[in-house]
């Protein structure tokens, strides 16, 4: 029989004692009551036995599931930081690209500025030369034909004619060489 049968052996002893009258005593068989409790005594370190395991496996229990949720928690802390680490290393990098970015926009248009600036400056140097060799073509046209006029009035007077008869011979001229 077990501590706990015992037990109500024992409680069971003491209701169904017999009363004293005038009084709250009862009467109890001291020897039954001395066979319970050394029943009682003689199971009681089996029970305390089983119940120091119950305890040693509920604190080895204990004690395991703190280490796991110890472990649980420093890992979770360290992906925490990590991941913390992570983001703050993709967000440098964000905000570098986005420099490097405006930067190189910035640079951009300034030689496009530039690029401008040089091929305006260039197309105002070409239109300044066009003018002026418009305006020597045009002073040079009528030298050529002043030229022409004087080449003409040599080319009178070497064949000593006048340019009406000088237009006329060189009719007849063509007319005897057919």
């Amino acid at each position: 029989m077990d501590i706990g049968a015992r037990i109500q052996q024992l409680e069971d002893m003491i209701r169904e004692a017999k009363s004293m009258p005038l009084s709250a005593s009862a009467l109890l068989n001291r020897e039954e009551l001395l066979e319970v409790v050394t029943a009682m005594k003689e199971a009681l370190p089996e029970e305390i036995k089983q119940a120091r395991w119950v305890v040693k496996d509920r604190e080895e229990l204990l004690s395991k599931a703190r280490r796991d949720a110890e472990g649980l928690a420093d890992k979770a802390r360290a992906d925490q930081a990590r991941l913390v680490s992570d983001e703050a290393v993709v967000l440098e990098s964000k905000e570098e690209a986005d420099r490097i970015l405006a930067d190189a926009r910035e640079q951009a248009r300034q030689i496009r500025l530039e690029a401008e600036d040089y091929v305006d400056g260039k197309l105002a140097q070409f239109d300044a030369a066009m003018t002026r060799i418009a305006e020597a073509l045009v002073g040079a046209e009528e030298a050529v034909t002043k030229v022409r006029g004087q080449i003409e009035t040599g080319r009178e007077k070497l064949r000593g004619s006048h340019p009406a008869q000088a237009l006329s011979q060189d009719e007849e001229r063509g007319g005897q060489q057919q």
